[in-house]
């Protein structure tokens, strides 16, 4: 069952993102981006209030994301990575990534917080942090 409300062509974009954002770094990396930006639109906390959608997280400014920018965004999604956006989409977790709500690429180790927020992990060149409970309770819950 699925954790957040998406059309077929939000789930596109959602693909797009995942594929602009992590490709390099192969299907897990690409779930990971994916599960982050779901964790975006389910929470309403922080930079994350009043999102609701795909569509408005994936444009979400200031605050969103650079790959958006890009012209490789732009090209159509791949069955490849509308399968894996549809899997987040239905609630596929796994760490560093579970309950994280931010990731960058730094050119260094991860730092043990970024903007106040707690690392929760890397994969391959991206760091994820996470919000308190107490901040962002729905991306806990699901």
């Amino acid at each position: 069952m699925p954790v957040i409300r998406a059309t077929s062509e939000e789930v596109k974009l959602l693909a797009r993102l995942m594929r602009a954002e992590a490709e390099g770094e192969g299907d897990q990396a690409m779930l990971l981006v994916g599960n982050t930006s779901v964790n975006r639109v389910l929470e309403d906390c922080l930079d994350f209030k009043n999102i609701g959608t795909v569509t408005r997280m994936v444009f979400q400014s200031p605050g969103g994301y650079e790959s958006v920018q890009l012209p490789y965004f732009y090209q159509a999604a791949r069955g490849r990575e509308i399968r894996l956006a549809r899997k987040v989409i239905n609630g596929w977790r796994a760490d560093p990534a579970k309950y994280s709500l931010w990731f960058y690429r730094p050119t260094g180790n991860c730092p043990p917080t970024w903007y106040g927020q707690r690392n929760s992990g890397r994969y391959k060149s991206h760091c994820f942090f996470i919000p308190t409970p107490r901040d962002c309770p729905k991306v806990y819950r699901y």
